[in-house]
C-alpha cells in the first residue's frame, strides 16, 4: 500500500512519525512519503520530499508576503503526489496548506484521511462541511470535536490526543540543573520566535533566582538562536523539549500545542503570543474562543494566564511567573491539572494505533 502523509509543523512532525511507526506495525510492506520533518524522517529511514522548515507561514499578512513560495509549494505537492499516486493520503493539521491539496485530491479520485482535524470550532465553521466530504474518515484529538461536528450532521472518529503517546513513549535523558529551571518555549517558526524569543528573555533579565533554558528545535537554523541570545544568559538545548519539561519548574510558552505539553508534564506556565498587528486584528475579528491556549479549552476555564499582544510584556510576564511560583497557586495548578490525561485518553489504544488501523482499513 502507498501512502502519501503531509505535515507542516512541529507538533504534526511529531504525531506523523508515531504514525508512520503505527502504519509500519501493521503494515510492514507499506510504501510511505511525506512532507515533513527530522521525526517523521527518522521514523521512516528517508528524509522528506519537503522539510517543514520550508513550509511554516504564520499569520494572514506573513501569508500575503510569502504568497509566491506557498503557491510554488502547492504546484511541487501535487506534482509530488501524483508522481507517486498513492492508494492513501493523509493529512496532519496545517489547514491552510493542507485544506487546499485536500480538495484537489479529493476531486483527482485519492482517497483522503485527515488526522488532527484543524480547529475549525475556533474559527471559519463552515469548513466543517468541506473538510467531511473531502475525506473518506476524519479523525480529531480533542473531545469537543465530535459532538461539533454531530452538530453539522457528521460523524467523526474521536481517537484520544497523540501528545499522550509521545510523553508516556518519552525515555527523559538527564538534564544538569543548577538552579529551578525556568523553561523557554518560543515556537516552532522563524516567525514567532524571532519575535517571541527577545520578549521572553527579556522578561527573564532580572530573574535570577533561575536558570534559564530554551527549547529549540531543528525545525529552524540553530544561527537564528544564536542571533537572539547574543546578549541574554541562557542555555539553549536543541530537540530536547521533553528532557526540558520533565525538569522545569516554570515555563514561559507561546500558545500552541506547547501549552498542552507543559500542562502534561505538569509544568506551572505562562502563555504569550504576539505578532504581526495586522494578523491579530483579523484573528481577534474572526476566532470565537474564549482562550487560545489549549489547557484553558479543554478544561473550559483559565487555569493558565494568557498575555496576549499588547499585555504581552516582560513586566507582565514576570508578574505572571511571581504570582503563579506561590505555595497556594503551585497546588491549584496541580490538582486541576491532574485530570488531563483521562479527559484526553480515548479506550487503551493510542491515537497512532486507532488511526492507523483505519488508514490500513484494519477494522477495530
Amino acid at each position: 500500500m502507498r501512502i502519501f502523509i503531509i505535515a507542516g509543523e512541529a507538533s504534526g512532525d511529531l504525531h506523523g512519525s508515531n504514525l508512520i511507526k503505527q502504519i509500519l506495525e501493521e503494515e510492514p510492506n507499506s510504501e510511505i512519503r511525506f512532507w515533513g520533518g527530522d521525526k517523521m524522517a527518522e521514523a521512516l529511514g528517508k528524509p522528506p520530499l519537503k522539510h517543514i522548515s520550508e513550509l511554516a507561514f504564520m499569520g494572514f499578512a506573513e501569508v500575503i508576503v510569502n504568497l509566491g513560495t506557498i503557491l510554488g509549494n502547492l504546484k511541487k505537492c501535487k506534482a509530488s503526489i501524483l508522481g507517486f499516486n498513492p492508494d492513501k493520503i493523509v493529512f496532519i493539521d496545517y489547514p491552510g496548506f493542507n485544506l487546499k491539496i485536500n480538495k484537489w485530491a479529493n476531486s483527482k479520485g485519492f482517497e483522503c484521511h485527515y488526522y488532527i482535524s484543524p480547529q475549525i470550532w475556533a474559527w471559519k465553521t463552515g469548513r466543517v462541511h468541506r473538510i467531511a466530504k473531502d475525506n473518506k474518515r476524519v479523525y480529531t484529538i480533542l473531545p469537543f470535536e465530535k459532538p461539533f461536528f454531530r452538530e453539522y450532521g457528521y460523524e467523526v472518529d474521536y481517537v484520544g490526543h497523540p501528545l499522550l503517546e509521545a510523553i508516556e513513549s518519552h525515555e527523559p535523558k538527564p538534564v544538569k540543573k543548577n538552579k529551578p529551571v525556568l523553561l523557554l518555549l518560543p515556537g516552532s517558526r522563524k516567525q514567532e520566535i524571532s519575535v517571541m524569543l527577545p520578549l521572553m528573555l527579556e522578561a527573564t533579565k532580572k530573574l535570577k533566582e533561575y536558570e534559564v533554558i530554551i527549547a529549540g528545535t531543528t525545525s529552524v537554523s540553530k544561527n537564528l538562536y544564536q542571533e537572539l541570545t547574543r546578549n541574554f544568559e541562557a542555555r539553549l538545548l536543541i530537540n530536547r523539549t521533553y528532557d526540558l519539561l520533565s525538569v522545569a519548574d516554570f515555563a514561559i510558552v507561546t500558545s500552541g500545542t506547547a501549552t498542552l505539553e507543559a500542562a502534561l508534564f505538569g509544568v506551572p506556565m505562562v502563555v504569550c503570543y504576539k505578532g504581526n498587528s495586522l494578523s491579530v486584528l483579523i484573528a481577534r475579528f474572526l476566532i470565537k474562543v474564549k482562550y487560545i491556549s489549549l489547557v484553558n479549552l479543554i478544561l473550559d476555564k483559565p487555569v493558565v494566564t494568557e498575555l496576549i499582544q499588547g499585555d504581552c510584556t516582560p513586566e507582565n510576564i514576570r508578574e505572571t511567573l511571581r504570582e503563579k511560583t506561590t505555595v497556594k497557586s503551585l497546588e491549584s495548578f496541580t490538582t486541576t491539572v491532574s485530570n488531563l490525561k483521562e479527559i484526553l485518553r480515548q479506550g487503551k489504544e493510542t491515537a497512532s494505533e486507532r488511526v492507523a488501523k483505519a488508514i490500513i482499513q484494519k477494522q477495530r
